[in-house]
């Protein structure tokens, strides 16, 4: 929500740095993919084409009639493509205009929605090529996600081993809308491949899947969909806790992307309460639930919190622990957190430092 621009809200990110957990490139047409997939699969895509579980192509779009569902009105570049698709526009509307550090790119294209899960692994490749040659040899800010297939667990973990070779890659992408939870043994693979190349696993909002969206079923609305999807980051991290998923792999690291964090502290009181009567069901697991997220889960600030008492963020942020959140804009979709506005409140500045660079800088390594 946007609010005036005051000296109590504005702290001055170039004064500590600032990075850009949540941007999104975007893929302009199927077509702009074409040169990166082997004949067979062009061949493919223009008979077939993208086949998912979502009525659009490219996700849920609203209102229904935005040809852009999601974006900002303001953020339609010159070039007459689609936001987030013109890295020229993107440096003049979010890299120059802020004084941006690094900002990590989250491609949001369906590759891991394709019912056929071998076009899907194509798709995917493809994807992280084209970022490779559009983005990230074109400016030294930018990071980026590694796009995968990840309901074909063994194809998507050799995808992450190749990808992985070059360094603008920081970071391996994942929806929260899965077949199964994501603490199963069918995605261990994933995680296995993820640690050893030193990545961390981003868990982003998105993606539609044959079950239903909420745990109560099909919603009616736009507005309960949106609002559950926080839902269904609880439900995973409960899954990668429980099934051992930490325990397994103890040098993995998550990141839960703009799906809210007010939600965290009381579902680690319950799941810790829980534990301490119930932990004879789960003897695989060696630490408090709490324990792990503190360690090993880190959460994007966007979309920010807004307590209707502002000093409430402040409390929540501790509760949190200083170390857990790491700032994000969500470029150029609509609900976008202005990095001099995002804060209802002036953080203290070692707070601020943490939250806008060192807490990205020390999960993403960027100083390595």
């Amino acid at each position: 929500m946007a609010r005036p621009l005051t000296a109590s809200s504005v702290a001055d990110p170039t004064s500590t740095g600032l990075i850009d957990c949540d941007v999104h490139n975007t893929v302009a047409s199927p077509a702009a993919l074409h040169q990166y997939l082997p004949a067979k699969w062009r061949r493919y895509a223009e008979l077939v084409g993208s086949r998912t579980y979502s009525p659009y192509q490219n996700g849920y779009c609203y209102p229904k009639m935005s040809p852009a569902g999601g974006s900002r009105i303001d953020s339609w570049p010159p070039s007459g493509q689609v936001p987030g698709s013109d890295l020229d526009f993107m440096r003049e509307q979010l890299l120059d205009l802020y004084q941006i550090d690094f900002a990590i790119l989250n491609c949001l294209y369906r590759a891991a929605e394709q019912r056929n899960e071998e076009y899907g692994c194509a798709l995917a490749r493809a994807i992280n090529e084209w970022q490779v040659e559009h983005w990230l040899e074109r400016d030294s800010r930018l990071r980026a996600s590694i796009s995968i297939a990840f309901e074909t667990p063994e194809l998507a973990a050799a995808e992450v081993e190749r990808a992985a070779a070059h360094p603008g890659f920081v970071q391996v992408l994942l929806f929260p809308r899965t077949k199964e939870p994501l603490g199963r043994r069918r995605y261990w693979p994933i995680y296995e491949a993820a640690q050893r190349c030193g990545l961390p696993v981003g868990i982003h909002f998105a993606s539609t899947t044959v079950n239903p969206i909420t745990g109560a079923g099909w919603p009616s609305y736009y507005l309960e969909d949106h609002t559950a999807m926080s839902m269904a980051f609880q439900a995973q991290l409960t899954s990668l806790i429980m099934e051992g998923v930490f325990d397994r792999f103890p040098n993995l690291r998550i990141a839960l992307i703009e799906g809210g964090f007010a939600w965290l502290p009381p579902l680690l009181w319950r799941l810790d309460d829980l534990y301490h009567r119930m932990r004879e069901e789960v003897p695989h697991l060696s630490r408090l639930p709490s324990e792990y997220v503190r360690d090993q889960v880190r959460l994007t600030t966007q979309p920010m919190e807004e307590p209707g008492d502002p000093r409430h963020l402040l409390d929540l942020i501790e509760q949190l622990g200083p170390q857990s959140l790491m700032f994000s804009t969500d470029y150029p979709h609509w609900d976008f957190d202005n990095p001099h506005r995002a804060f209802q409140v002036k953080l203290p500045r070692e707070l601020h430092r943490q939250l806008m660079y060192d807490n990205a800088d020390g999960f993403y390594r960027f100083g390595r």
